[in-house]
């Protein structure tokens, strides 16, 4: 029933709109010994730049841990944090950073009493990963880290686990966490802003375009072996190297060591494709990224994918995605957060 009623509501209107005007969006920040330093910062750097940006105190946030008092961070870090009661004053969000060895047990009671009203939870990297491993069977989709997420793929089956960057299921956010931390509060305290003060938060912060939540954690696939044998692997990483300036197949299948008869045969026992079709919609693919998440002229992204003229990238994204590059790049309205 409750997944029912979180469907209805994305995390950002959760905590968005139990906010009267009058008061400020109260974040605690759930830390255990050796937490992630860099995602503490994170977290709090953002959101007081925020206030400053908006010129007024609208989110606040305090630390919280199991062991109350004086917590070290991995690389020595101090912060004094307070108790975090199971039942007891509770925020409107709940950040759980990384490190700490991944210890499950110290949060996860005060996370499901959350839930139950109804709270969000954002939970990242390691934390994420606990998460993951100990609840056997998710909502819905849940992500972590790319390296925790090819160890959890490799120890154990979890069909729901995706690369993105964050995901959203039962009022749980998941997330790789790490540098990526910035863009994923900026993302949950979005609706605060308009466009020119989240594009100010990039300029502060920095960050040349802000990736939504959806956007894939930056991992071809050709670096996963476990997927496919060594050649297909090593073409797939070929590929992925070479985008700008695309190899021939003759240079391709030189590099491998292969005929161009092989590696056919092989990629349409895998993927039932050709690799030169194959190798086009990767940069197809990077082409997306750069259309949908910069603002670099359309040319340069052609020249950057290897399509050289706008009209040959024009056609390919379109046959790939069934839009126009000048379509994708179309900004009604800043979305970033797309659980």
């Amino acid at each position: 029933m409750r997944q029912g009623r979180q469907d209805q509501k994305t995390i950002v209107s959760l905590f968005v709109g139990s906010r009267q005007e009058t008061q400020s969006t109260r974040f605690e920040i759930f830390v255990s010994k050796d937490f992630c330093e860099l995602e503490v910062a994170a977290v709090t750097h953002t959101l007081a730049l925020a206030n400053q940006i908006l010129g007024q105190n609208a989110f606040e946030y305090r630390y919280v841990s199991d062991k109350p008092g004086v917590v070290s961070g991995s690389n020595n870090m101090l912060l004094r944090a307070e108790p975090a009661i199971v039942d007891y004053g509770f925020a409107d969000i709940m950040i759980v950073v990384g490190g700490g060895e991944g210890h499950f047990e110290p949060w996860i009671k005060r996370l499901r009493s959350m839930q139950r009203r109804l709270l969000p939870v954002v939970l990242l990297s390691d934390a994420a990963t606990a998460y993951i491993q100990e609840t056997k069977n998710p909502a819905g989709k849940v992500t972590t880290h790319w390296h925790d997420a090819l160890m959890l793929t490799e120890t154990g089956y979890h069909p729901k686990l995706t690369n993105n960057l964050a995901e959203s299921s039962d009022g749980i956010v998941t997330a790789g966490g790490r540098s990526s931390t910035q863009e994923l509060i900026i993302g949950l305290i979005s609706p605060f802003f308009d466009a020119p003060q989240l594009a100010e938060m990039g300029n502060r912060t920095l960050l040349q375009n802000i990736r939504p939540t959806n956007t894939e954690q930056p991992r071809g696939i050709g670096h996963n072996a476990s997927f496919f044998d060594g050649r297909i692997t090593a073409a797939i990483q070929l590929m992925e190297s070479n985008i700008s300036e695309p190899l021939s197949m003759a240079e391709l299948t030189q590099q491998l060591g292969v005929s161009t008869r092989q590696l056919e045969r092989q990629f349409r026992e895998v993927f039932n494709d050709t690799p030169a079709k194959f190798y086009k919609r990767i940069r197809s693919k990077q082409a997306r990224v750069m259309i949908q998440e910069t603002l670099l002229p359309i040319i340069d992204v052609a020249v950057a994918t290897g399509f050289g003229s706008c009209s040959t990238l024009a056609k390919a994204v379109k046959d790939e995605y069934g839009q126009t590059p000048a379509k994708m790049r179309e900004r009604r309205t800043v979305d970033l957060v797309n659980f």
